[in-house]
């Protein structure tokens, strides 16, 4: 089966760009907007709508297949990549990327992916936005050409050995960390509320008072609402670093305060994503790896995720081959090719690291429809709800399409 043309549109996303730096440096909220000077290259406005491209491949005997380009809502922070413009890439997609399509063999996915996503022009790698959204139109395409589900091809090619069955979903709270909440507690979502803790003044605290208080809020919440006590979700919160900065990145005191909110969340398990963020990826790497040596030798059972300065692949097996976090988050739309995803999940779980397939609120039905079926495939230990930041859509989505995928393959038992 051939690719025989190649049509793209050009869309939003399921959430927005924000200017992290501003908003860690006291940006405030005007309604939905910040009010404040953009901190961060790229930005006219500290919130500014998020942007996609399909990209759309006719196959020889008239499927369609589809993958969306997309970045993270916290473009150019942490180490990633600049803002990302559909205007901007629409010319480089015409003429570069899809003469290259039209007419490639649909044999298999790995080497068509590669290729893609190792692809140059004027001697540089195309955005990974740019990259995400191609291979995953190629995974979708060569799924189709074969009559299977993407999460079977992706274990086929690689040879996970992987049994395709449920993993936990996070579904993310944004800013109504309260109602969402709720939300999350009726439908008995495994791990929550994510709760963008992304300001010292009014969201953590100066003495980390202010999250202490929202875990016990959350704590009593689900015991309350909780129809049965069977459901025991994961808490999991991203504080995107502001911890460290209360405590001046002292591994000591990041340690005690870590089991102070061990204690306010039991019975519920903890996972706290990026405690620290140093400003610099080997910084990071080792704050990272004493403070989870730190949490083990001192029996503390809260689990820290690895978020920023880990982008990439090679971040990925960096963290990993230094043990920095317990669970590293694979940031889908930064590693470029989904093939890169891939192996980067299945690098984690070689060292013994647990491995969350994640991403952005900033991406699309069709992106995580996809990141769903890599997730299944090569048994993540955790799957984002995406798109979006009201609990609903996201969660759907991801959700409908685990429960799809598996039930197809079990039906071939």
């Amino acid at each position: 089966m051939k690719i025989t043309d190649v049509v793209y549109s050009t869309g939003r996303s399921g959430f927005y760009f924000d200017d992290l730096k501003a908003i860690k440096n006291g940006a405030v909220h005007d309604g939905f907007l910040y009010i404040g000077k953009p901190a961060t290259g790229g930005f006219k406005t500290i919130r500014r709508v998020g942007e996609s491209i399909s990209i759309m491949l006719i196959l020889e005997d008239g499927q369609v297949a589809c993958g969306d380009c997309a970045a993270v809502q916290y473009s150019g922070a942490g180490g990633r990549t600049p803002l990302f413009s559909a205007e901007e890439f629409v010319p480089v997609m015409e003429k570069e990327i899809i003469p290259r399509l039209i007419g490639k063999e649909l044999a298999s996915f790995k080497a068509l992916a590669e290729e893609f996503d190792e692809m140059r022009v004027d001697g540089r790698k195309l955005h990974p936005a740019i990259r995400y959204g191609i291979t995953q139109a190629i995974l979708d395409a060569v799924a189709k050409a074969k009559k299977m589900t993407i999460a079977e091809i992706v274990r086929d090619e690689y040879g996970t050995g992987v049994e395709i069955k449920r993993i936990p979903i996070l579904a993310q709270s944004g800013d109504d960390r309260y109602n969402n909440a709720d939300k999350m507690i009726i439908k008995k979502i495994e791990v929550m509320p994510h709760a963008l803790i992304n300001n010292i003044k009014e969201k953590l605290g100066e003495k980390g008072e202010k999250l202490l208080e929202y875990v016990e809020w959350l704590k009593n919440r689900v015991l309350q609402l909780r129809h049965s006590e069977n459901y025991n979700p994961t808490f999991h919160i991203d504080v995107y670093g502001t911890i460290g900065e209360i405590f001046d990145h002292n591994i000591n005191a990041i340690a005690n305060y870590l089991k102070e909110l061990e204690g306010t969340a039991k019975p519920f398990h903890l996972k706290i994503e990026g405690p620290v963020d140093m400003g610099q990826r080997e910084k990071q790497m080792e704050i990272l790896r004493d403070l989870t040596a730190e949490l083990n030798k001192r029996n503390i059972k809260v689990e820290l995720v690895a978020d920023e300065w880990c982008n990439s692949y090679e971040d990925i097996v960096f963290f990993a081959d230094n043990k920095a976090g317990h669970v590293l988050q694979i940031k889908t739309p930064h590693l470029g090719g989904v093939n890169n995803t891939i192996e980067a999940i299945l690098y984690c779980k070689e060292k013994g690291i647990r491995a969350y397939c994640g991403g952005t609120c900033n991406e699309t039905d069709i992106s995580a429809r996809i990141c769903t079926n890599i997730a299944l495939a090569c048994g993540a230990d955790l799957c984002m709800a995406k798109p979006g930041m009201g609990v609903d859509e996201g969660y759907m989505i991801v959700n409908n399409e685990m429960n799809r995928v598996i039930a197809l393959v079990n039906r071939k038992k």
